[in-house]
C-alpha cells in the first residue's frame, strides 16, 4: 500500500508531498508543486483521483489530477471566486465542489465535469454572513450544513465593519445532487449560545450523529441528525480543554477515527490535541487527554487506516506525526518535519497504482 500526503503552504505558494510508511508512520519527502495564489483548503473527489485547491490570495478554485503511480499533480481547471475560500468538500456523487468563505460570508457550489475538472459557473453563490467556515453534505447527500463563527475570528482578527454580522449559528440546507442547488431547510438556523462559534464538523461513520468543534467556546457539540428532515438537535457539549483552563479558547479542525471510536480536536492557544473516546452505543464523548503540539495547531489529519495522526504548527511550519493506540486513542509522538510557511491543510490518500 502506497500512502501519499499533501500539505498546502499558503505562505510558500506550494503543496509539498510526502510518502507515508503505513507500518511506521514515517514520512519521506516526495517533491512539491508550485501553486501561486496562496493554496490553503484542500479536498479530494470521492474516488481520490482529483484534488481541489482553494487559492486564498488568488481568489481561485482549482482542480488537479492525481497521478496514481507517484502522486504528481497536474492542473486541469480553475474558476474565479468572489472571496477567499476557507473550506472545500465534494458531494458524494463527485459532481460538485462545495466551498465556504469566511471573510466574505458566503457559501458556494461549483460543478465538476466528467474528468473531475472545475471551470463552470457556480450553481449556487449564497450570502450567509461572516464567519462561514465549513461546508459539506451529510452521508445521504441530501443535506448540507454551514457553521458560522460569531464576530469573525473569535477575537484573533476582526472582520471589516461592514462584514461584522455575528451569525453564530449552523445553517441547514437541502441539497439537490441532480442540479447542485441549495434550499433553506426549516428551520434554517441551529442557534448557539453567545459566541460559541461552531467551526468544523465530522459525521459518525455508522450513527446519525454530527460532531462540531466550537472555536470560541473551546468545546465539541454532538448533534443528532434527523435523516428524514435534515435537521440537527444537540445531544452533548463537552470541553476540549482541561478543568481550570482560563486562557483564550480557539478550537480548530476536528478528526473522526474511521472506526468511529475516537475523536480529535485542535486547541490553538493551549496548543494541544484534545482526544475523546466515542461511546459505541450512544456516540457520546468522554475526554481522554491532551497531547502537546507546536504552537497554533490549525491543520490535522488521520491517515486512512486511523493508525496515525499528523498535526501542523502554523507558527513553526512543522508537521508532527503520532501513532494512535487503537484501543485507548492515546497519541505517541513520532517524527517532526519542517514543511514551510503557513501549513494550512493536510490530506492523505492511498494511491491506486
Amino acid at each position: 500500500m502506497a500512502l501519499q500526503m499533501y500539505v498546502s503552504l499558503q505562505g510558500d505558494n506550494r503543496i509539498v508531498r510526502f510518502l507515508m510508511d503505513p507500518e511506521t508512520g514515517s514520512l519521506e519527502p516526495n517533491g512539491a508543486v508550485e501553486i501561486d495564489g496562496g493554496p490553503a483548503p484542500l479536498t479530494f473527489n470521492p474516488d481520490r483521483t482529483v484534488m481541489y485547491v482553494g487559492r486564498r490570495d488568488g481568489l481561485l478554485l482549482s482542480s488537479f489530477a492525481i497521478d496514481q503511480n507517484n502522486g504528481d499533480l497536474t492542473h486541469t481547471g480553475s474558476v474565479e471566486l468572489g472571496g477567499e475560500p476557507c473550506y472545500l468538500s465534494t458531494d458524494h456523487t463527485g459532481r460538485y465542489v462545495l466551498s465556504a468563505y469566511y471573510q466574505a460570508g458566503y457559501c458556494a457550489v461549483h460543478p465538476i465535469d466528467a474528468a473531475g475538472a472545475v471551470g463552470g459557473a457556480a450553481t449556487e453563490w449564497l450570502e450567509t454572513g461572516s464567519g462561514a467556515h465549513c461546508f459539506m453534505t451529510d452521508p445521504s447527500n441530501r443535506y448540507a450544513f454551514l457553521p458560522h463563527i460569531a464576530n469573525g475570528s473569535g477575537g484573533i482578527a476582526r472582520l471589516p465593519v461592514d462584514r461584522q454580522e455575528a451569525v453564530n449559528a449552523i445553517y441547514q440546507y437541502r441539497f439537490d445532487a441532480a442540479t447542485g442547488r441549495l434550499t433553506a431547510n426549516d428551520p434554517l438556523e441551529v442557534p448557539q449560545g453567545e459566541e460559541v462559534g461552531p467551526r468544523h464538523y465530522r459525521f459518525h461513520p455508522s450513527k446519525d450523529l454530527m460532531y462540531v468543534s466550537n472555536e470560541q467556546d473551546g468545546s465539541v457539540t454532538v448533534y443528532a441528525l434527523d435523516t428524514a428532515k435534515g435537521t440537527l438537535s444537540p445531544v452533548q457539549t463537552i470541553s476540549t480543554l482541561p478543568d481550570g483552563y482560563t486562557e483564550k479558547k480557539l478550537c480548530s479542525q476536528i478528526q473522526m477515527h474511521p472506526a468511529g471510536a475516537h475523536l480529535y480536536v485542535g486547541n490553538r492557544g493551549h496548543n494541544t490535541i484534545a482526544s475523546f473516546a466515542i461511546d459505541s452505543a450512544t456516540g457520546t464523548l468522554t475526554a481522554t487527554g491532551w497531547t502537546e503540539v507546536d504552537p497554533v495547531p490549525r491543520a490535522l489529519s488521520l491517515d486512512p487506516t486511523g493508525n496515525f495522526l499528523y498535526v501542523t504548527g502554523l507558527d513553526t511550519g512543522n508537521i508532527i506525526g503520532f501513532r494512535v493506540d487503537q484501543r485507548s486513542g492515546a497519541l505517541t509522538r513520532l517524527e517532526t518535519h519542517a514543511v514551510g510557511s503557513l501549513p494550512m491543510w493536510v490530506l492523505i490518500t492511498e494511491l491506486a497504482g
